[in-house]
């Protein structure tokens, strides 16, 4: 089985209007996707944000439950945090991957915008094919990536559809569905 990556993207992403932002990060998105992360089996979860302080507060999130109060309070919240890494670009975070892996890998866009790609089952099968390439999910924030973020992918995965025409989950959920796609039992 191919090593899996995840990276929530902050920038460059979209606001409502189309325009191009930096989004904030949350700590709900850092817990609950380092946790669906470490239930899946994924092997690091990047933390993608190119501005200095809002990279240190997601290290103080990540500290708080690796030193203070948190480590005695929920050691599997910790376990799960082990596995974020704060970087400021995506290109630092494929480098990153490729350390870990020992070789590239495959960059995977994801949007709730989009009525292509590669099919959730295709991309688990490709996963688990042998000698499988690794592979870093991108996730986007706000209103998504721009369409740059998609050019310099690899791969386009197909859009999750729920059971009407709404189609706006939350990065997190978003994030636990594609897992369960790609890993679930």
């Amino acid at each position: 089985m191919a090593q899996l990556f995840l990276a929530l993207i902050h920038h460059p992403v979209v606001n409502r209007n189309g325009q191009v932002v930096t989004s904030a990060i949350t700590s709900l998105d850092i817990h609950d996707l380092a946790r669906s992360a470490r239930t899946y089996g994924v092997d690091a979860f990047f933390v993608v944000h190119p501005i200095p302080e809002q990279r240190e507060f997601a290290k103080s999130v990540i500290d708080h439950w690796r030193f203070d109060f948190g480590r005695a309070f929920d050691a599997r919240r910790r376990e799960a945090l082990e596995l974020v890494r704060i970087v400021p670009t995506l290109a630092d975070a494929c480098a990153e991957a490729e350390k870990i892996a020992g070789t590239r890998a495959l960059i995977v866009h994801t949007s709730a915008r989009t009525d292509r790609g590669q099919t959730f089952a295709a991309m688990r099968a490709r996963l688990e094919a042998p000698d499988a390439p690794p592979a870093i999910i991108m996730l986007g924030t706000g209103f998504g990536m721009t369409p740059e973020m998609a050019e310099r992918a690899d791969i386009l995965l197909e859009a999750i559809h729920g059971a009407t025409d709404y189609n706006h989950l939350s990065v997190r959920a978003a994030g636990a569905i594609i897992l369960d796609r790609l890993r679930g039992r």
